[in-house]
C-alpha cells in the first residue's frame, strides 16, 4: 500500500513540474508505465486468490454431493436392510435394481447419480472391508488413490 502512495505522490510531483512551464494534454510514458506497474501488482496479489478459492469451492462442493449420497444410502439401508451392492452401484438410489438382492421397499431416494464438481463419477464399494461401502471422489486431478483423493470416511 505504501508503494502505491509513493507511485502517486511521485506522478503527482511530476505532473506539478510539468504544469508550470507549459500545458500539455495526454500521459507521459512515465505515467503510463507506473500505472501499468500498479495494475500489474495488483493482479499479481488479487488472482492467486480468486483462482484458490475457484479449486476449494469444488473440494467442498464434492463434499456436499457425498454427504447427500450418503444420508440416501443410510435411507435405502434402513427400507431395505441393506446397502446397494457394488455391481447395483449408485444407480439402486436412482432406478429399482434388477440384480439381486432386489430391495423390498425400494423408492426413489434420488433424482439422478451426481458427478463430482469435476464431472467424474463416485466410486461406490459395497460391501467393503472393514466398513459397510467405501464412497470416494478421485478428487481435482482425476485419478484413483493420489493424496488428493476424497473419501466420505475422512470428512
Amino acid at each position: 500500500m505504501k508503494f502505491l502512495l509513493k507511485a502517486f505522490f511521485f506522478l503527482n510531483i511530476v505532473s506539478v513540474m510539468r504544469n508550470r512551464n507549459y500545458r500539455t494534454r495526454g500521459f507521459t510514458l512515465i505515467e503510463i508505465l507506473a500505472v501499468l506497474i500498479i495494475l500489474g501488482l495488483l493482479a499479481a496479489l488479487i488472482v492467486p486468490n480468486i483462482i484458490g478459492r475457484v479449486d476449494q469451492s469444488k473440494i467442498e462442493t464434492t463434499k456436499l454431493q457425498m454427504k447427500a449420497i450418503k444420508n440416501a444410502l443410510d435411507q435405502f439401508k434402513m427400507d431395505n436392510g441393506f446397502y446397494p451392492t457394488t455391481q447395483q452401484g449408485l444407480k439402486a438410489l436412482v432406478e429399482k435394481p434388477n440384480i439381486p438382492p432386489i430391495p423390498k421397499n425400494w423408492h426413489q431416494y434420488m433424482e439422478k447419480v451426481p458427478k463430482d464438481a469435476w464431472g467424474n463419477d463416485f466410486i461406490y464399494i459395497s460391501p467393503a472391508p472393514n466398513r459397510p461401502y467405501d464412497l470416494k471422489s478421485k478428487g481435482p486431478d482425476g485419478i484413483e488413490g493420489t493424496k488428493d483423493d476424497i473419501d466420505i470416511w475422512e470428512l
